[in-house]
Formats: structure tokens, C-alpha cells, sequence
């Protein structure tokens, strides 16, 4: 019987997951292991995971929903298209307008919604925004003081991951993304989100050997999670694919408000089922949102009514990432 070759993604994955192992190992037989978790192997990576037994964020609140707003820069003539029939053209004035509205507008438009509702903002910034836009960033940042930033790499274009480096390229960008972002807002940011949602394994060990402590990469879960990495432990709070307004948008033109019913109804049911089952685990679900989606007068308007609605659910809690970090029983590792 012919025996099959692996193929180099399952060699890598095999190879990080026997490295991962024996830490965690000597982990757990030192008694440190959580008190409380399920233990699982994470899909993407093949590393360990815990997912912590937990009931509830705080007293009655058992679903955690954190809006992370994408504050991203892509340089003329590249980033998303809202008329793809344009694209070849050159210069593409219209998908240029649909992308810099977003940034002259969008973005403090955003920023209102949120400091009017009272609502936590946690904020997905691309490290050269400040810099290529700093108006509309000292506008935002005031209007939204205390949001948590969370690294979203240089920009959404031409300096992405650079995956194609191995592990030591993507640890020297996430330095230099750190190292900027600090720089220009005064703050070490701890979580990291991959620009464009694009990231790989050498993603999740670059960013525990970089001293990331969660990451947004993640998003096939209901639960918050910690990866053992070889490198370290990441806390993973699931980003799903489903509650974010661009890819709704642009691939199956949603408008705003069919977002907004979306979100109602998907964190509604979550409520539902937290409700019916007490002793269930307690959720968390980041929404993702950007500013030429939900940055346009109806976009607003809609997002708007989607806040007010979820602050009626009793079991629900409005916040940011590091709220649920710290909200977690899990933090005594």
C-alpha cells in the first residue's frame, strides 16, 4: 500500500504542535494549569487550547459584545472597491471617493455614535494612519479617549504581514508595527488584529514571542480562549466572520440597516441561550464595523438603533477587548 507524503502544511503544524506540547506538559504537571478549562486542539494551529469555565463576565452579565471599529489607511487607487465594474480604470475616482468619505467622515462620525451612547470602542488601527491622517486621529481619539487600540498592522495594502518571511519576518513586523503605534499614541499596544484578516500559524507564535497578549485572528468560537503557543500563552477573543459589516457589504450587499438586524438577532439569540441555560459558558462576540459602511449618515443612524437596542438585553454587556480580559476568570494562569 502506497504510503502518503505529508504535505509541508502538516509537517509545520505537526512540528510547532510537538513544540507547543512539552511546555504545556510541564505546565499542567506543575499544577498551574487553569483550575477550571476544557481543554481542546485549535483547529487553525494544532496547538493546545484551554477555554475557561466560565459563567458569567459580571454579576448577571453572561455575553460580552465588543464593537472593534477597523481605522485603516490603503494610499490612492488601492483598497476596497464599492463599484468593482471601475476598478480598471485609471484614475478610479468613484472607488477612491467611496474609500476616502470613510476616513474624512466615516471615522468621526463613528466616533459620535459611540461617545453619545455611552457604548465602550475598541479600535483596530493601522500604525500609519496617525501619521498620514493626523486631523481626522486627534478628532477621533477625543471623541473616544479610553478605547483600547489594537494593533491592525502598518496599513490594509501594500504593507501587510509579510508571511512569506517565516516566523522571524512576522516577529520583526509586529515590532515595527508596535513600535510606531507607540510612538504615535503614547500607548504599547497588547492585542493584535491582522490586516485584512490575513494571517497563518507563524502569525500566532509572532505574536506571544512578541509579548501580544490577545489577538483578534481568531474567529470560529463563541467562547474566549487561551492558546499555548510555543512560544507563550494567546488569549484568543473570536472575531466571527459573520458580524463583520465589510465583508456583509461588499460581497453580499448588505446595507446598513440589514447589519444592524443582523447583530440584533445575533447577539439576541446568544441572550436567548443564556437565559435557557445558566450554567452554559459565557460568551463574547466582536462586531466588527468600518467607517465607510457604517460611517455614512444612514450607516450611523443604523448602528445607532442597533446600541440602543442592545442595551435593553439584561444579560448583555456593551465593552471593549481588555474589559473581557480582565473580566476573565482566567486571568490567574
Amino acid at each position: 500500500m502506497l504510503k502518503m507524503k505529508d504535505s509541508p502544511l502538516k509537517k509545520r503544524r505537526d512540528s510547532a504542535y510537538r513544540k507547543a506540547v512539552l511546555p504545556i506538559a510541564l505546565f499542567m504537571s506543575s499544577g498551574l494549569v487553569l483550575a477550571r478549562a476544557e481543554l481542546k486542539t485549535d483547529s487553525v494551529t494544532g496547538f493546545p487550547k484551554e477555554v475557561p469555565e466560565q459563567r458569567e463576565w459580571k454579576p448577571g452579565k453572561k455575553v460580552a459584545v465588543c464593537f472593534v471599529f477597523d481605522v485603516e489607511v490603503w494610499g490612492f487607487g488601492q483598497g476596497p472597491n464599492f463599484r468593482p465594474e471601475m476598478a480598471t480604470r485609471n484614475p478610479d475616482l468613484v472607488n477612491e471617493a467611496f474609500r476616502q468619505y470613510g476616513i474624512d467622515f466615516g471615522v468621526e462620525r463613528v466616533g459620535r455614535v459611540f461617545q453619545e451612547e455611552d457604548v465602550p470602542l475598541s479600535i483596530a488601527l493601522n500604525a500609519l494612519f496617525p501619521s498620514e491622517q493626523p486631523d481626522v486621529w486627534k478628532r477621533f481619539r477625543a471623541l473616544v479617549p479610553k478605547a483600547p487600540i489594537v494593533p491592525h498592522g502598518m496599513n490594509n495594502s501594500s504593507a501587510q504581514l509579510p508571511m512569506d518571511h517565516g516566523l522571524k519576518g512576522q516577529e520583526d513586523y509586529i515590532k515595527q508595527t508596535l513600535d510606531l503605534l507607540e510612538k504615535e499614541t503614547g500607548v504599547r499596544p497588547k492585542g493584535w488584529s491582522s490586516p485584512s484578516v490575513y494571517s497563518n500559524i507563524d502569525t500566532f507564535r509572532a505574536c506571544a514571542a512578541s509579548g501580544i497578549t490577545y489577538t483578534l485572528d481568531s474567529m470560529d468560537s463563541d467562547n474566549l480562549s487561551i492558546l499555548r503557543t510555543p512560544d507563550g500563552p494567546l488569549y484568543l477573543i473570536p472575531y466571527p466572520t459573520v458580524t463583520v459589516d465589510m465583508g456583509q457589504f461588499l460581497g453580499r450587499n448588505y446595507q446598513p440597516e440589514d447589519m444592524a438586524r443582523l447583530w440584533v438577532d445575533y447577539v439576541g439569540e446568544l441572550a436567548r441561550e443564556a437565559e435557557k441555560n445558566p450554567d452554559g459558558k459565557a460568551t463574547v462576540v466582536t462586531i466588527g464595523i468600518h467607517p465607510f459602511v457604517m460611517g455614512t449618515p444612514d450607516g450611523a443612524a443604523a448602528l445607532r438603533r442597533t446600541l440602543e437596542s442592545l442595551k435593553k438585553e439584561p444579560t448583555v454587556w456593551l465593552t471593549d477587548v481588555e474589559a473581557v480580559l480582565h473580566a476573565s476568570d482566567s486571568q490567574a494562569k
